[in-house]
């Protein structure tokens, strides 16, 4: 394949998947890692390498539309920041110990968890269980627009959350995926936040803990500018289209995607992790 083909063809499946990250919440890394590694025969550290500069960039793009739209938690996304930065710090620091294959097998039983748990649906006012006493002390509660007007809910489990975010940064050094799936869930399942303020919170928050990571990989040489490059600007310009049709989408649409993207990932990459064709 020559340079401008490979070129082409990485930036549209990039914007496929920036699209399908800025909806969902997931980073685009979810997709882009298993499409480089699967579709175009990278190595797997050079895709989670590219898959951090794609998480940061849909961060970048999706996430600043949500704040200004009121969708994204900032007081929420900050304080968890401090638990996923310093796991992402953790994994990254382990990808570089562990062989291709074992990562790729890691990368796929957290993606079937990731879909069985969004499978579980919770009422998208769920999150009005009444105030937490940490939650109220941090000043976490807050509103977000519906068409109704501003709806009020409350945020709870916040020392589960704090944990379970510990472990997406962990995931997210490890296999470059903006851990963004568990970032969704333990929002969206411990913290009762509800599902497009979970999903666009996460998006908020991926590029910090992607960013940490990162900088272990580019310092091992484990960024390639030319994948690096297409991979970031369609991410970008996906995250940006995916933005602006998150406020119309339905919760239960939104969570269908969700499952059945990661969940035939994850079944390819454990099939290709076992038989050693990575």
């Amino acid at each position: 394949m020559h340079t401008l083909e490979f070129t082409v063809l990485v930036g549209m499946g990039s914007l496929l998947a920036g699209f399908l990250g800025s909806l969902t919440g997931l980073g685009g890394g979810v997709v882009i890692v298993p499409l480089l590694t699967l579709l175009f025969h990278v190595d797997i550290r050079y895709a989670i390498g590219a898959a951090l500069v794609s998480v940061i960039a849909t961060s970048s793009g999706a996430a600043a539309e949500y704040v200004k739209e009121g969708y994204s938690n900032i007081r929420v996304g900050m304080f968890l920041e401090i638990a996923t930065t310093v796991g992402a710090l953790v994994g990254a620091a382990l990808a570089l110990h562990l062989h291709a294959s074992v990562i790729a097998i890691i990368f796929g039983v957290a993606l079937i968890y990731s879909a069985i748990a969004g499978m579980r649906e919770k009422p998208d006012g769920a999150g009005d269980a009444g105030p937490d006493r940490i939650a109220t002390w941090l000043r976490m509660d807050s509103t977000y627009p519906t068409p109704a007007g501003k709806q009020k809910y409350h945020v709870r489990g916040v020392p589960l959350g704090f944990g379970i975010m510990f472990g997406a940064g962990i995931l997210s050094g490890l296999l470059g995926i903006g851990s963004g799936a568990v970032k969704v869930l333990a929002m969206d399942q411990a913290m009762k936040l509800p599902f497009k303020v979970s999903t666009t919170t996460s998006n908020f928050m991926i590029g910090v803990t992607a960013a940490a990571s990162a900088g272990i990989y580019l310092s091992r040489g484990y960024i390639d500018p030319g994948i690096a490059m297409p991979v970031m600007l369609g991410v970008l310009a996906g995250s940006l289209v995916g933005a602006r049709i998150l406020a119309g989408a339905t919760v239960r649409s939104l969570r269908l995607v969700f499952t059945v993207v990661i969940g035939f990932l994850a079944v390819e990459m454990i099939y290709k992790g076992f038989f050693g064709r990575l």
